[in-house]
């Protein structure tokens, strides 16, 4: 009985936060090393490979960057690292042919984070830029 209450409690969590996401709303993110904003080759591949596979891409989605930090480095820091995060994934956005009008950035620095930055797996998950595709809407 113990074990179905911890799989419940640990399930829980992530039921609610796919019930909150919009429906038509796909993401992948990229995530970097402490105070970096370098992009390995395989996230590179990845993302591009990811793009590849959604069909109709350009005519059926709006590409939405939103940039993270962990709070290491203070206000200013993190600011700067955000935005030097975003730019890199736009960057290679760019380099995909995917016009700069398709893209559209929130740098959110060391605000609104997702995880707990009072753990070190947490701050991991925070330094991160998330890709977000939203349908067009017409």
């Amino acid at each position: 009985m113990l074990r179905y209450i911890v799989i419940s409690l640990l399930l829980l969590p992530v039921y609610v936060e796919a019930q909150n996401q919009p429906q038509d709303e796909i993401r992948m993110s990229i995530f970097f090393g402490g105070g970096s904003y370098e992009i390995d080759e395989s996230q590179a591949t990845d993302l591009y490979e990811w793009l590849d596979s959604i069909p109709n891409l350009l005519e059926k989605y709006q590409i939405h960057l939103i940039s993270h930090t962990d709070p290491v480095g203070g206000r200013e820091f993190n600011e700067w690292l955000s935005k030097m995060r975003s730019g890199s994934v736009q960057n290679l956005l760019l380099q995909k042919e995917i016009p700069e009008h398709k893209i559209t950035i929130k740098d959110w620095g060391l605000e609104n984070p997702v995880y707990s930055n009072q753990t070190y797996s947490g701050m991991q998950m925070n330094r991160r830029v998330d890709v977000i595709l939203y349908p067009v809407v017409f």
